[in-house]
């Protein structure tokens, strides 16, 4: 359901706020958003959640990168705001990928028609069958490091008008600050107040968030000797077994992991990859 964002006529006492009191409204909101969440673990989450009241957009999601094409989903709004990250993460393309490649904002206002859908044919047509019309993805990350996406979508067609856009970007900045000060807590430099219960505590969800990325990254590695390839094409076949199912990477590497598959070389005929049976290809 989408949620009505805040009225910009409520700030500072009517009219368009100043950026100064756009920024305040965006860190309070952000902040009492997290005050909110009933534990650590739900944080993330209630992140997510506030970014949709802050826009007139319908879901959320915020991803980190681990380098080329390897994704972690950190947190989302909600199940299809989620699965849209997947989704990108899976078929290799869509605005976040691009966003990461050019270290600058990609906004896809059209999934359905025009240039949009013509760019990300499949990521376009599957994001449609989710309902979703519109995706925008901001760079997170320090000076031109981007570090991973925050994705909004909508399942109305049509961009940002620049207000909007402005205050997306403000989100950006916030969600990158509270970002880097967890991962930072984690390996516990950070600053104070904060004491170390609280970085255990911030360390297990951090941990466990990237917990999918070192999956694939394992999958990959066993991918790659099962086929005799390098790490790219490992992680293409891992993809084109997922879209094939119509299930995540993170999923099917699991499986890999699990060894309830196995892929073979296709010289050795039938499907590359299979149900693991203990023997040689």
């Amino acid at each position: 359901m989408r949620m009505p964002p805040e009225e910009p006529g409520a700030w500072g006492g009517g009219g368009v706020p100043s950026d100064a009191e756009g920024r305040l409204r965006v860190s309070e909101t952000l902040a009492a958003a997290a005050r909110g969440a009933e534990d650590l673990l739900a944080v993330p989450h209630a992140l997510c959640v506030a970014c949709v009241r802050l826009l007139p957009v319908t879901g959320s999601s915020v991803s980190i990168s681990g380098g080329r094409g390897i994704r972690v989903t950190w947190c989302a709004s909600d199940r299809v705001a989620a699965r849209v990250a997947e989704l990108q993460y899976t078929v290799g393309d869509g605005p976040c990928q691009a966003a990461l490649d050019r270290g600058a904002p990609v906004l896809a206002a059209d999934l359905t028609e025009g240039p949009d859908a013509r760019r990300w044919p499949i990521f376009a047509h599957e994001a449609v069958g989710l309902g979703v019309r519109a995706v925008f993805s901001l760079p997170i990350g320090v000076g031109r490091t981007a570090v991973g996406t925050l994705d909004l979508y909508s399942d109305r067609v049509g961009g940002l008008a620049e207000p909007d856009l402005r205050v997306a970007l403000w989100v950006r900045d916030a969600v990158t600050f509270a970002l880097m000060n967890f991962r930072t807590a984690v390996r516990g430099t950070a600053g104070a107040g904060t004491d170390e219960d609280t970085a255990d505590e911030v360390a297990s969800w951090v941990a466990a968030s990237e917990a999918d990325h070192t999956e694939v990254h394992q999958a990959v590695g066993m991918v790659m000797v099962q086929l005799d390839v390098d790490p790219c094409q490992a992680l293409d076949r891992l993809r084109a077994r997922a879209y094939a199912d119509g299930r995540t990477v993170s999923q099917v590497s699991r499986d890999v992991l699990s060894h309830r598959l196995s892929f073979r070389p296709e010289a050795y005929g039938g499907d590359p990859a299979r149900p693991y049976d203990g023997g040689g290809p």
